[in-house]
Formats: C-alpha cells, structure tokens, sequence
C-alpha cells in the first residue's frame, strides 16, 4: 500500500506547546501504541510522547504482505509528515518494534536523534513455535459465539493458561454493532511470521547514540549478538533491566523509566 494512502493511528502524549524533547513508541507483537501510555505519561514533562499503532495492529490499516522495511518506511512517513516535521526523534521500539526503530534508524538516520532498542536483536529468532501457538489460539476462537468478552477469556483459558498473556491479547478484541473481531490482522500475522521473526540483510551503519536494554530472564538479548549489533549501530550501549523478562517496560517500570530518561537526557557521547 502507498504511503500516502495508508493511515497509522497515532496518540500524542504531553504538551507540544510545552518544549519536551519529543520521544516516539513502537509496540511489538499483538500490541498497540497505548502499551506505552503509563511510560509516556512518566517521561513528563520533560518529554512528550507519540504513541504509533504499527500496521497490522489497533486502529492503523492492515497491509497486504509484511516486510520490515515496508513498516520501517511507512513509519518514517508518518514521522516526517508530522512529529519530527522540525527535527529528529527519538525512537524506541520494543520487540517487533525495535526491529522496526533499527530499520527507521538505518534507512532514514535524519529522522532519528537516540535510538532505543528494547528487548530484541538484529537477528532471526530462534523459533517461533510460542507465537504460533498465539496466533493460532486467537484465530480459533469463535467470534460469533461470544456474548461478552468474559466469553472469550474463558474460551481461550484451555490453550493460553496464563491469565496475564490472555489479557494483554485481548486487547486486540473490539466490539461494535456487526458483533465481535479482531483489530490486529491475524490472518497475515500468522502466514508472515517466518518474515516478523527475520531480520533483513541491510547495509551501513547508524552512528548516534543507542541504548539496547534487556531484561535479565529473557533470551532475545544475547552475547553472540553483540558483534551484529554493534556493527550496525557503533555507538551503542547495553542496559540489563534485572527481575524482568521480555515485557520489561511492564514487569519493571520504573526502572524502565530511569535507564530511558538518563539515556534521552544525557550529554552526547
């Protein structure tokens, strides 16, 4: 799809008129620009916040065909049509999304003053069984049958027994007059999770300063990783968030908080 005729819903958080450096949020998988509310909201005043619905997911339109360099492009559209208008960002991108802020900050460095990669690396994943699962659990779940959305939990509370990850997916559940369905493209997700879980080949390099954070329990962050990572982004440096796993922005959030606002507010290096 075009560019000029695709829509990314986006929600500004905090006073533009207010002067705070601007700081743009990128979800990952299954999530929403509003994951990063509670963060976007701690960052004040200091900082104002753009929260994006990534293509595919929320309010923004569906694609025809995944590619993170597509969603990258689309993305610094958006930017460069609006937020950064005036002047670069910063960028921070968890999971799905930091792999989206790398390719932003790799094909348009103009737009991106500090990048912030959250929890993933510029890898393939090992496997994407667990994300199969999801994805599958979510498309046979019978939309018709649901009364409320307490139906729905219950109907997925078999294959997806964490009560929290149920919640977190449920989000992607809307309801109007035509019934039930889902905002997230589940259909494409699920066929171009081979490509959601690559990393394309790029060349070059961005050479601004960028925190990689990592949370202690989870295994998208790894040494081997470093020498791939740095090579792309050279002046980088690494932050582990400890007691939190892959959803570190929400396991531990204060510190979330403090590791970004003594990075975004540093001197350059």
């Amino acid at each position: 799809m075009a560019a000029d005729s695709f829509s990314l819903k986006t929600t500004p958080v905090g006073d533009s008129a207010g002067g705070g450096a601007p700081v743009v949020f990128l979800h990952g998988l299954f999530g929403q620009g509003r994951n990063f509310t509670q963060i976007a909201k701690a960052m004040q005043p200091e900082f104002r916040s753009l929260l994006v619905d990534l293509p595919d997911h929320g309010r923004s339109d569906w694609t025809e065909e995944f590619s993170f360099e597509g969603v990258a492009d689309l993305v610094a559209e958006e930017l460069r049509s609006g937020f950064a208008a005036d002047g670069p960002v910063h960028l921070v991108g968890h999971s799905m999304g930091g792999k989206v802020a790398m390719l932003v900050a790799l094909r348009h460095p103009e737009l991106v003053d500090r990048l912030v990669v959250v929890d993933i690396s510029p890898v393939a994943n090992e496997g994407t069984g667990e994300f199969e699962h999801l994805l599958d659990s979510l498309r046979g779940l019978d939309l018709e049958a649901l009364e409320r959305r307490s139906d729905a939990d219950e109907q997925l509370s078999g294959p997806i027994s964490d009560a929290r990850v149920r919640g977190f997916l449920l989000q992607n559940l809307r309801s109007d007059a035509d019934g039930y369905g889902w905002q997230a493209n589940l259909d494409l997700l699920r066929r171009d999770l081979p490509a959601i879980g690559g990393f394309p080949e790029v060349e070059g390099s961005f050479d601004h300063p960028t925190l990689w954070m990592a949370g202690e329990r989870s295994p998208y962050v790894k040494d081997e990783h470093e020498p791939a990572m740095r090579a792309l982004f050279p002046r980088v440096m690494q932050v582990t968030i400890k007691g939190a796993g892959h959803w570190l922005h929400s396991e531990q959030p204060e510190a979330f908080v403090s590791a970004l606002r003594t990075f975004l507010g540093a001197a350059d290096r």
